[in-house]
């Protein structure tokens, strides 16, 4: 069955995946597949008898699970690490800037002094029901959190994980319709909002002197963007920015927000190519000059796609999908490898692979971990049966090691960068996947990631990075976003009468997992339109579209991926 873009339908062009089965399992050219099939063929009920049904007690057990992993890593946050940003869940202490070093990147890019964990995961708690621990958490940030510091941070992290935070949560806080119930409090006067704007505010500095428009990558809060601030920014860092700028901007009136990341976004739209339609993943922002030439769906590039699709969802501004359109048409066109169906036909699975913005070609043999959200953002599409193949090769990598490594070769069947610091783009596709087909499969999916980071990643005071996916040994950090993303995905799997499952309303979630609606408020401006397109911009129709109805019976009821198929995919990444 072919799957129809949720908005209109995607002609789209398929490659082949060049060798890798030939690289993968020494087969020659005279091996036929039908008989590769029929290799496979008398051990596919192995395959059904493990993932076909999923009873509602393993369920009910899941959903606990997955909410006594949130709380353990929030309440030894809160106890150990509170006001800091993150959480050493081995040392049982807390986190903030390295002071000393701030060349560390690593660390200053995302901590910035201002209480990121707790910030980061005020939705999470309503979407586990705790209406009292939000409400305290709340107000705890609005006595306590300041943006008037010394620290230099990455102007992506700090809007993804602090300003998406507190716009989700003001959002949460005033909505009439209450989703979560009444979750509101006296006194609340908007100091959420008001915090969110005296950030981007802040941020606003990164959008100055730069000949493109494009932002420099990281400002001070306090001084702007340093004296020996580099001119060279990833793709995903400068235009990620849209959802959050733009919400702000709709909700306070003001559209120099919006106006600054929607400009970041048309300057690096004008600077793909020509041949391939296809961007880079790392530009000059003073001269508009591609330093990285890599393209694909990873690291440096994967967020700005999922924004161009979620800003017109959110907005309702025809010029972002229409961007989105073009750009996954090119990815189809060059990145994509494999058979042309992925429940059908002959040939190898479908992979996307990193290619050369200009030419095509293949670049490299990894995939990251990054990569893993793309399910996700195709089921938002409406192209599930891609989504259904893409992740099932992600979740292969997952049985094989108990956790995604950063970066797999799919050639050498082994990790090339062997760490995961506990990220949630395999959960947030699994969940996706799951309320797009109601398929058991991507329960087990889920049991499978929680039990793995319950044996593996499970501490003293938290979950902590594992530093080596092989031999399970341990880094002293837990990210924010295990308990913004991995855990909310996890619950939300499982919790089949959760709110946002039950409300009429529906929402959205940003690329840093916070809940947002879809609201006709964000469809309006209090302002005229400073880049004027030729046609009218702007959707008033909000996305009300059910994606059950457009899955077969076989894939909602059997198994989603045929087990032929999936054996395939197994051996791939060496699992057999």
């Amino acid at each position: 069955m072919q799957w129809r873009s949720i908005v209109v339908g995607l002609v789209v062009l398929r490659l082949s995946l060049s060798c890798v089965l030939w690289l993968a399992f020494g087969l020659g050219p005279s091996v036929s597949w039908g008989s590769y099939l029929s290799f496979f063929d008398g051990n596919k009920d192995e395959y059904v008898r493990r993932y076909r049904t999923f009873p509602d007690t393993l369920k009910a057990k899941m959903k606990d699970m997955a909410k006594e992993m949130f709380y353990f890593g929030y309440d030894n946050y809160m106890k150990y690490a509170f006001p800091e940003d993150e959480l050493n869940p081995i040392d049982c202490e807390g986190r903030g800037p390295d002071v000393l070093n701030p060349s560390n990147i690593n660390i200053n890019d995302v901590l910035g002094n201002y209480s990121l964990t707790l910030i980061d995961t005020l939705d999470t708690l309503l979407v586990l029901g705790n209406v009292t621990e939000f409400q305290r958490a709340v107000k705890l940030v609005i006595d306590t959190v300041s943006f008037d510091k010394d620290s230099t941070v990455q102007v992506f992290e700090a809007n993804i994980r602090i300003l998406g935070g507190l716009i989700s949560s003001h959002i949460l806080l005033t909505d009439p319709k209450h989703p979560f119930g009444k979750v509101g409090f006296e006194g609340y006067d908007n100091e959420l909002l008001h915090l969110a704007h005296d950030l981007a505010v802040r941020l606003l500095p990164a959008f100055e002197n730069t000949s493109t428009g494009i932002p420099y990558p990281r400002v001070n809060l306090k001084t702007g963007v340093p004296p020996d601030s580099i001119n060279e920014t990833c793709t995903a860092g400068a235009g990620s920015l849209l959802v959050e700028f733009g919400i702000l901007s709709r909700l306070i009136g003001d559209s120099t927000f919006e106006w600054v990341a929607r400009r970041a976004v048309r300057a690096l739209w004008s600077l793909r190519s020509n041949e391939t339609g296809l961007l880079g993943n790392v530009v000059n922002i003073q001269t508009g000059q591609w330093v990285g030439k890599q393209s694909g769906l990873g690291a440096g590039m994967d967020s700005f796609y999922e924004y161009l699709l979620k800003s017109y969802i959110l907005f309702g501004e025809k010029e972002d999908y229409k961007m989105f359109q073009a750009a996954y048409e090119s990815i189809q066109n060059h990145m994509r490898r494999g058979r042309e169906s992925c429940n059908e036909g002959e040939g190898d699975p479908p992979l996307y692979v990193n290619v050369n913005m200009f030419s095509g070609e293949i670049m490299n043999t990894w995939i990251d971990s990054l990569q893993a959200f793309f399910p996700g953002l195709q089921v938002l599409n409406g192209d599930v049966d891609n989504a259904i193949c893409l992740h099932a090769f992600y979740y292969a990598i997952w049985k094989r090691f108990g956790a995604l490594p950063e970066r797999y070769n799919w050639q050498l069947q082994a990790p090339d960068v062997l760490f995961y610091p506990l990220r949630p783009e395999l959960v947030e596709s699994t969940y996706l996947l799951y309320q797009a087909t109601k398929n058991p499969f991507y329960l087990h999916v889920g049991m499978d990631i929680l039990q793995s980071l319950e044996k593996n990643a499970k501490v003293r005071c938290g979950y902590a990075t594992l530093h080596h996916v092989v031999d399970k040994s341990k880094e002293d950090r837990m990210e924010s976003f295990f308990l913004s993303e991995t855990c909310k995905y996890l619950y939300l799997l499982f919790d089949e009468d959760n709110p946002l499952h039950k409300s009429d309303n529906k929402y959205i979630f940003t690329t840093e997992g916070h809940v947002v609606p879809i609201d006709k408020l964000f469809r309006e401006k209090q302002w005229n339109d400073l880049f004027p397109c030729e046609e009218g911009t702007q959707s008033t129709s909000l996305f009300t579209v059910s994606y059950c109805n457009r899955i077969s019976e076989e894939q909602r009821y059997s198994l989603p991926l045929k087990s032929a198929y999936m054996r395939q995919i197994d051996h791939m990444v060496g699992l057999y």
